[in-house]
C-alpha cells in the first residue's frame, strides 16, 4: 500500500505539464545524442549542467535522467542502419544489427531494439520503485566508517570494471582524489593546493572539469581524427514494427538482458556499457534456438534484443546506488549527483523522506520517458540518419560556444574558461595515453566525501584505524574490495576482462 501511495506522489509530480515537457525534452536530446557519434551523454550532461542552476530540482533531474536513458535508444539507430555506434553501449549492437540491415531487415532490428529497450526500461523502473526504499532503510545503518568503506569499494569497482589498463585506471582515480582536495580544508580552514590564488580557494568547480574532459577534449579528438560520417547507404528500411515471430524469438533474450542489465547497473563502475557487453557474451555462448537460426555475429535478432535490453536496464538501475546511498556508479551518475548538489540536495537515504516529490517523480517520469522514446525512435529513424550528414566542421564551433558560455555563466569568471581549457588539454593527453577519464571524475566526486567520512570516523575512534575492520559492515565492504582487486591480478581473470571488450 505504501508503494501505491508513493507512486501516487510521483504521478502528481511527473505528470505536471512542466515536468512532462522537461521529460520529453530530455529524451529528445538523449535520442539526438545517441544518434550523433562522439557526443555521448556524459559530454551532454556536462554541457547542460549549468542550466540546472535555474531549474526546479525535480524538473532538472527528470530532464538529465531522460538524456541518459534516451541516449541508449538513439545509439542503436545508427548502429543498425550505418554500422556507427552513436553511443558506446551500442557497439555490440553494430555486429548483428547492421548485418540485419544489409539483409533488408533494418526495420525488424530497429523495432526489436525499441521494444526490448521499452520492456527493459519498464522492468528496471519497477525494480527501482520496489527495491530503492528498502535499500535506503539499509543505508540508515551506515555511519562514517561504513560510508568510507563503501566508497573505497565503489572506486575499486570503477577501476576493475573500466575498459583499459588497471594501473592507468588507478592513476586516474588517484588524480581525481587529489583534484578533489584542492580548496579550503573543511575542518581547519587552511588553503590546500590553491597555487596562492583566490580563485581556487573554493576548489575546482565540477562543471568546469567535466566540460573540459568531456566537452572540449572531445572536440580536440574529433578534429584530430577528422571523422566524417560515412555516406554508406544501408538497405531499404522495411516496416519498423517487428513481426509476431520476431517478438516470440526475441522474448527470452530480452528477459535475459533485462535481468543481467538490472543487476550490473547496481555495481560501481557498471551501467549500460558493461551490461551490453555481458548480455552479448551470454547470447553468443548459448546454442542455436533452431537449426535454421542465423548464428550470432551474422545477423541474429537475439544479439540485438539482449544488448539493447541490458543497456537500458543497466542505465536505469544505476540510479539506485546514487539516489539511496549517495554513491555514483558511473560518470553519468556522478554528473547527476553534481546536479543535485547544485540544488542543495544531498543524495542518500534521506532523499526519499525529505524530497519525495523528486524521488518518486523521477521514477514515474522514467515510465513516461520510455513511452515517449518508443514514439520517437520508431517513426523517426530515417530523420535521425539524415542528421548524420551534418559536417562536423559545422558542429564543433557550436559545441565549443555552448561549453564556453556554460562555464562562464557559473561564476562569471574568465579564469574558469582557462581552467576548462587546461583540463581539455589534459583530457586530450589522457586520450592518447589510453586512460579513461571516467574513474577520474568518480574520484573527484567521491574524494571530498571520502576525506570527510575518514576524518570523522578517525575522530570518533580516537585515531584507532582498526575501527574500519571491527565494524561488521565496514569490514565486509573492505574485504569485498580487496577480493575484487585481487581477482583482477589473476592472469585468467585479467585475460577474460580484456577479451570482454574485444569484438570478434
Amino acid at each position: 500500500m505504501d508503494l501505491l501511495t508513493n507512486l501516487s506522489v510521483g504521478l502528481v509530480a511527473a505528470l505536471s505539464l512542466t515536468n512532462i515537457a522537461y521529460c520529453f525534452l530530455g529524451v529528445l536530446i538523449g535520442t539526438l545524442v545517441g544518434v550523433l557519434p562522439g557526443l555521448g551523454p556524459v559530454a551532454t550532461l556536462a554541457l547542460l549542467l549549468p542550466i540546472t542552476y535555474s531549474l526546479d530540482p525535480t524538473a532538472a533531474v527528470i530532464m538529465l535522467a531522460g538524456i541518459y536513458y534516451g541516449s541508449q535508444y538513439g545509439g542503436s539507430t545508427t548502429a543498425i542502419l550505418m554500422n556507427i555506434p552513436g553511443e558506446a553501449s551500442a557497439l555490440v549492437t553494430c555486429i548483428d544489427g547492421n548485418k540485419l540491415a544489409r539483409k533488408g531487415r533494418a526495420g525488424s532490428a530497429l523495432g526489436v531494439a525499441a521494444v526490448a529497450s521499452f520492456i527493459a526500461g519498464t522492468a528496471a523502473t519497477l525494480l527501482i520503485a520496489v527495491a530503492a526504499p528498502h535499500l535506503a532503510d539499509v543505508a540508515l545503518l551506515f555511519g562514517a566508517t561504513e560510508y568510507f568503506s563503501l566508497m573505497v569499494l565503489g572506486l575499486v569497482g570503477a577501476v576493475v570494471l573500466s575498459n583499459g589498463d588497471i594501473l592507468k585506471a588507478f592513476a586516474m582515480v588517484i588524480t581525481g582524489l587529489l583534484l578533489g582536495l584542492v580548496g579550503t580544508d573543511i575542518q581547519s580552514g587552511e588553503l590546500r593546493f590553491t597555487l596562492d590564488t583566490l580563485t581556487l580557494q573554493d576548489g575546482i568547480d565540477f562543471a568546469v572539469i567535466s566540460m573540459g574532459f568531456y566537452g572540449v577534449a572531445e572536440i580536440l579528438k574529433n578534429l584530430q581524427a577528422m571523422r566524417v560520417s560515412p555516406q554508406t547507404a544501408c538497405a531499404r528500411i522495411d516496416s519498423p514494427w517487428p513481426t509476431r515471430k520476431d517478438i516470440k524469438n526475441s522474448t527470452p533474450a530480452i528477459a535475459r538482458g533485462t535481468v543481467l542489465g538490472s543487476l550490473l547497473g547496481l555495481l560501481p563502475g557498471g551501467g549500460a556499457l558493461l551490461s551490453a557487453f555481458a548480455a552479448y557474451s551470454v547470447e553468443k555462448r548459448l546454442p542455436r534456438q533452431s537449426p535454421d537460426e542465423t548464428p550470432v555475429g551474422e545477423g541474429n535478432l537475439r544479439a540485438v534484443a539482449a544488448p539493447e535490453a541490458a543497456n537500458n536496464a543497466g542505465a536505469q538501475t544505476s540510479f539506485i546506488p546514487m539516489l539511496t546511498l549517495g554513491i555514483p556508479s558511473n560518470a553519468v551518475m556522478a554528473l547527476l549527483m553534481g546536479a543535485l548538489i547544485i540544488q542543495n540536495i544531498t543524495p542518500g537515504p534521506q532523499v526519499i523522506d525529505t524530497n519525495p516529490e523528486l524521488f518518486w517523480g523521477l521514477i514515474v517520469s522514467m515510465w513516461v520517458g520510455n513511452f515517449f522514446l518508443v514514439i520517437l525512435n520508431l517513426p523517426l529513424a530515417g530523420l535521425w540518419v539524415q542528421m548524420l550528414r551534418i559536417p562536423y566542421r559545422w558542429m564543433f564551433p557550436m559545441i565549443l560556444a555552448i561549453c564556453s558560455i556554460g562555464v562562464y555563466s557559473i561564476n562569471y569568471n574568465v579564469y574558469d574558461l582557462v581552467t576548462m581549457v587546461a583540463f581539455a588539454i589534459l583530457g586530450y593527453v589522457f586520450y592518447h595515453l589510453r586512460a579513461e577519464p571516467a574513474p577520474l571524475i568518480l574520484g573527484f566526486v567521491l574524494g571530498p566525501m571520502m576525506e570527510e567520512n575518514l576524518r570523522r570516523a578517525m575522530l570518533l575512534a580516537r585515531g584507532d584505524a582498526t575501527v574500519f575492520f571491527t565494524s561488521p559492515i565496514s569490514c565486509a565492504l573492505l574485504v569485498a574490495a580487496i577480493l575484487l582487486l585481487l581477482s583482477t591480478l589473476l592472469p585468467a581473470i585479467k585475460s577474460a576482462r580484456t577479451d570482454a571488450f574485444v569484438e570478434d
